[in-house]
């Protein structure tokens, strides 16, 4: 009788459905999708159908009708056209030229501007509110402050110039210093992004490392060489891929100040799309522009996550 009870007393009693771990996991992420669905819907219908609906127009003909546009057969003409096309060359080139010149300046800046707001002691506070002014500004509305600052007959800039006997050059209507004056207003706009990051992964450096360095004798300079930057890496990897995806996107900046030009000298990606679908109708080439900007943007970002991975986990090493 002993012998009896003890094996029923060894045999594990069932535990109820309703308590059970997995059950409750599942049926929160069951109510988890059906509050995101509604959402989810929206995106897939604002932005993945449209991208879907580009990539089957820039492999169609496209007929402009007065009822709206008809895609035709299957075709990779558009593509022919675009790839062989001086002007996608161009505006690739551009694109990529800004990029990297803004990006690199931008990060440099940016972690000068860090690493002072780092070591101040007082009023950090409202030294960030102020540098977050430019970034905080609508591009469009800083594409007009900085085209009134180049504008060749009453700008700013030229006026400048004319004071210290540099003349009054044309800004805007001249390739180069059009190009440059892009850059400018980018790079015064996005700097405070990027210092915004740095200081954060700044902050968040362990101290006793320097404690360490200047126990050693370490200059700043080496200090901040051998121990600065290699801390850094992630998160300067995290603002270059911020900033890049965002620069070779660059369409409203250059529109608003320079149309794309003079000529065609910055006549980005985008703005190269949206002149062929939407001022020349030619809407099989303009999707063919686009889709090939977002396979490169999509590349950048793989590369650029890639890169961010192999950072952080050195750093974890």
């Amino acid at each position: 009788m002993s012998t009896i009870s003890t094996a029923a007393e060894q045999v594990p009693a069932t535990a109820p459905l309703v308590g059970r771990p997995d059950v409750n996991r599942k049926r929160m992420a069951r109510l988890g999708w059906l509050f995101t669905a509604p959402s989810l819907i929206i995106i897939a219908g604002v932005t993945i159908f449209p991208i879907i609906y580009s990539v089957v127009m820039s492999f169609s003909n496209v007929t402009v009708t007065g009822n709206g546009i008809q895609l035709g057969s299957f075709t990779g003409a558009n593509y022919s056209l675009v790839l062989g096309n001086s002007t996608w060359h161009y505006a690739l080139f551009f694109t990529i030229f800004y990029t990297v010149v803004t990006v690199l300046v931008e990060l440099v800046l940016g972690t000068l501007i860090a690493l002072v707001l780092q070591r101040l002691t007082g009023g950090r506070g409202w030294m960030m509110a102020l540098l977050l002014i430019p970034w905080s500004m609508i591009t469009v509305i800083n594409a007009e402050l900085w085209q009134y600052i180049f504008q060749g007959t009453y700008g700013v800039m030229g006026a400048i110039f004319n004071a210290v006997g540099l003349g009054h050059p044309n800004f805007l209507g001249t390739p180069t210093p059009a190009i440059i004056s892009l850059m400018i207003a980018d790079i015064w706009k996005t700097t405070p992004f990027v210092a915004i990051i740095v200081l954060a992964g700044l902050v968040m450096l362990p101290g006793d490392v320097y404690e360490a360095a200047e126990v050693d004798g370490s200059s700043g300079w080496s200090t901040f060489w051998r121990i600065t930057v290699p801390l850094l890496r992630p998160t300067l990897a995290l603002a270059v891929m911020f900033r890049v995806l965002q620069a070779f996107g660059l369409f409203d900046l250059p529109y608003v100040m320079t149309t794309g030009g003079p000529g065609t000298s910055t006549n980005s990606l985008a703005i190269l799309g949206y002149n062929a679908m939407f001022k020349n109708l030619s809407f099989g080439p303009g999707a063919a522009v686009a889709t090939t900007t977002a396979l490169l943007v999509l590349l950048g970002c793989l590369v650029s996550l890639r890169g961010f991975k192999v950072q952080v986990g050195k750093e974890g090493m």
